[in-house]
């Protein structure tokens, strides 16, 4: 994931709150909360790791998969961003 160096932190960042969110379903779990508050930090952590997810599949489409720098036609560029955009809508 070279390519994903100056994101390197924004990711880590994403992972750290991650760790909380889960260690908050834990604690939950742990102190018999209610369901309804144990789904919601369930629900927390699912978005977390969905947009974490996007993070590193947007990357991996535009390095690897369309080539990165190489110039795109005006359609390859267009059927990239439609790909990124349901690729969002399907992970948030």
């Amino acid at each position: 994931m070279a390519h994903e160096q100056h994101n390197r932190g924004r990711m880590l960042a994403r992972v750290r709150k991650l760790k909380g969110q889960v260690e908050s379903v834990e604690r939950a779990l742990t102190e018999d909360m209610s369901c309804a508050d144990v789904l919601q930090r369930i629900a927390a952590c699912r978005g977390a790791l969905g947009g974490l997810m996007l993070e590193v599949l947007e990357g991996h489409i535009r390095e690897h998969v369309v080539g990165g720098s190489q110039k795109q036609s005006p359609e390859q560029a267009e059927a990239t961003e439609d790909l990124v955009q349901v690729l969002r809508s399907y992970l948030k």
